[in-house]
């Protein structure tokens, strides 16, 4: 069976090292060799993003340049319509095919709030999940019926990601990162250093393009 492949997508306005040392230290722990970033176009759970696509884009080519780890992959951002998960999943393994192992990241802010999303039983169905931690969110879901629902689809095996091409959950015990593009455009509107957030090449682009300026 050929090595899983993971997704992480989001917004990455701009993109931190909150996404690129949590990613990484999955990585590590679960064996990934690849994982592709999916920028969203219309996010339909959140306000749309300040910086363009092709500003975004650009911020995550110039993030994953020396990190070999990472690829881009920019078909969301070809959409006018909302950025549903489920939809770009079905895409992705009708190319990658039926017995290619695929794992979706996600934050554990994401998985409380996952029963909300578009045909969300489906996902795995689909992929994997794999759920970074977060900080000041809970470990358990909201409801119980949520909370049986991972029950029985989490793992604690890591091969077990690598010998079935979708259906469980992985909890993964990645660092607590105070990191948020939130935070990122709010010192930035007050003028405020963020040099330990994010890559030098993207505070220059940030920089040079003038965003996120008051």
């Amino acid at each position: 069976m050929a090595a899983l492949q993971a997704l992480f997508g989001g917004t990455f306005d701009p993109i931190h090292y909150g996404h690129l040392n949590t990613v990484e230290a999955l990585a590590r722990q679960v064996g990934l060799h690849q994982v592709t970033l999916l920028p969203n176009n219309v996010p339909p759970h959140r306000p749309q993003p300040e910086a363009s696509a092709a500003q975004r884009v650009a911020m995550v080519e110039l993030a994953i340049a020396n990190r070999p780890l990472f690829n881009l992959d920019t078909r969301e951002l070809m959409r006018q319509t909302p950025s549903w998960t489920v939809e770009t999943l079905e895409q992705l393994r009708l190319e990658r095919g039926e017995t290619q192992p695929l794992a979706f990241i996600i934050g554990q802010d994401s998985l409380l709030s996952l029963h909300k999303w578009h045909r969300w039983q489906e996902l795995l169905d689909l992929c994997h999940l794999l759920v970074c931690q977060r900080p000041g969110y809970e470990r358990t879901m909201p409801t119980p019926e949520l909370q049986n629902w991972l029950t029985q689809h989490h793992t604690q095996q890591a091969s077990a990601l690598h010998q079935q091409p979708c259906g469980l959950i992985w909890l993964a015990d990645t660092p607590l990162l105070p990191v948020s593009a939130t935070d990122i455009r709010q010192r930035y509107r007050h003028n405020l250093s963020c040099d330990d957030l994010l890559p030098a090449p993207v505070i220059d682009y940030i920089n040079h393009q003038g965003l996120y300026r008051p």
